[in-house]
């Protein structure tokens, strides 16, 4: 059975972004599952093309309209997010232009598709009753690519929160012995750490201090959720422990920073990832009576496998957000994973035809179609190894197919990202 047999069986073709059939067939593929899912993912091969994003948008229409859902989660900081979903849900009345330049990690603010789909949610919020709106999350931590933030906003606005609630004597200590340990917040963020753990203070005694009192917090703050529920409301809860959740695991990060090891580098991705998943995890249970969430990021977070990655001469695999959803969620987790045949614009040419790339190529158009039916009906096939100009992309490994429930192949992008 060829590839074009199972698109023709199973699978759908589609023009470009926005042809109906995308949506008919994403419904089509839910439909097929064993279940529905809690959570839902859309993976991109690689950032910054607009044409993916776009694509999500109109699926993200399609699953609110159609399905059911309610929140989508993006691979941005979700400290950042907390203002977008202020936005969209009309509570914050701060120009636009500002939400997407502070709203935004890693700069994907400056997409017109993350505009758009702001916008969009903003207008269909406007129409509804609070319990029926729409939530933006972001669920990556404060990490750049390079560096990661201070601990500051995160331990302070859990201290504050415990403050507020409880008695001084509760607390494991002062506003200003947390301020005192932090420090200068630049020698925290210092990009040169990247190349020199020497700069790293994740392992001053300071920092090791800080980790003590963020797990104590962290204890407070379970221990006394009952009083805390019954003091406030459930968003203000769920935000205090999205901010200890981000300060322990932002210290580890720190502190992973300043390893002086092979295994470094690995180490912090691996960090990161569990922080995603732990994140997305905590959003399914808070959305439960709501609907499912969508998820958009990177192919390499969200795959239900291991993510390998060849940097600088060392081969680097670590167990990604996927993974780890994967065997908390089960068959609640789903994932369909983004591939791109040429794009010129991305210096991507055409796929040789001895990859799983070049056998979809083959089908002539862009298409959905299910990932375990292409992994046996693709035959021996290599990983795409061709050179791109883009250094995220990730061709789709043959081994890994069965890590994604489906894939969305875009055959090809010209520079205006069709």
């Amino acid at each position: 059975m060829t590839v074009q047999s199972i698109v023709d069986d199973a699978g759908a073709v589609f023009s470009a972004p926005g042809d109906p059939t995308v949506t008919a067939a994403l419904g089509a593929f839910l439909r097929r599952l064993d279940s529905a899912p809690r959570l839902l993912g859309f993976g991109e091969p690689m950032h910054g093309e607009e044409s993916f994003l776009q694509l999500r948008n109109q699926m993200f229409r399609f699953l609110v309209e159609h399905e059911g859902y309610r929140s989508i989660a993006l691979e941005s900081s979700c400290l950042k997010g907390i203002l977008v979903d202020s936005f969209v849900r009309g509570g914050d009345r701060l120009p636009l232009d500002d939400v997407m330049e502070h709203g935004f990690s890693h700069g994907f603010g400056e997409s017109p598709a993350n505009r758009d789909l702001i916008l969009w949610m903003a207008e269909y919020n406007r129409r509804r009753e609070p319990d029926e709106q729409l939530r933006f999350f972001g669920f990556d931590g404060p990490i750049e690519m390079t560096s990661a933030d201070s601990p500051r906003q995160a331990l302070t606005f859990l201290d504050t929160y415990l403050r507020t609630h409880l008695g001084e004597e509760d607390l494991p200590c002062t506003p200003d012995r947390i301020s005192a340990l932090i420090g200068d917040d630049d020698r925290w963020s210092n990009p040169a750490v990247a190349m020199d753990p020497t700069q790293a203070v994740g392992a001053t005694p300071e920092a090791v201090e800080l980790r003590l009192i963020a797990d104590d917090l962290m204890t407070l703050l379970a221990s006394q959720a009952p009083h805390l529920l019954a003091e406030g409301t459930r968003d203000e809860l769920w935000e205090a422990e999205l901010h200890g959740r981000i300060a322990t695991r932002l210290l580890s990060y720190h502190a992973g920073m300043a390893e002086n090891s092979p295994r470094r580098i690995a180490r912090l991705l691996g960090i990161r990832d569990t922080l995603m998943a732990d994140n997305l995890s905590a959003l399914v249970q808070r959305e439960a009576d709501r609907g499912p969430t969508f998820v958009f990021a990177h192919n390499g977070h969200l795959l239900k496998g291991e993510t390998h990655w060849d940097l600088a001469g060392l081969h680097l695999h670590w167990w990604c957000a996927g993974a780890h959803l994967g065997v908390r969620l089960g068959d609640a987790y789903a994932v369909i994973g983004g591939a791109v045949g040429q794009a010129p614009g991305h210096g991507i040419g055409q796929p040789p035809p001895d990859t799983v790339e070049g056998r979809l190529f083959a089908v002539g158009e862009s298409c959905l179609v299910p990932a375990a039916a292409v992994a046996r009906r693709t035959g021996d096939v290599e990983k795409r190894a061709d050179p791109s100009d883009n250094s995220t992309y990730f061709p789709l490994e043959p081994a890994g197919l069965g890590e994604l429930d489906a894939i969305l192949f875009l055959r090809h992008i010209d520079a205006a990202g069709t």
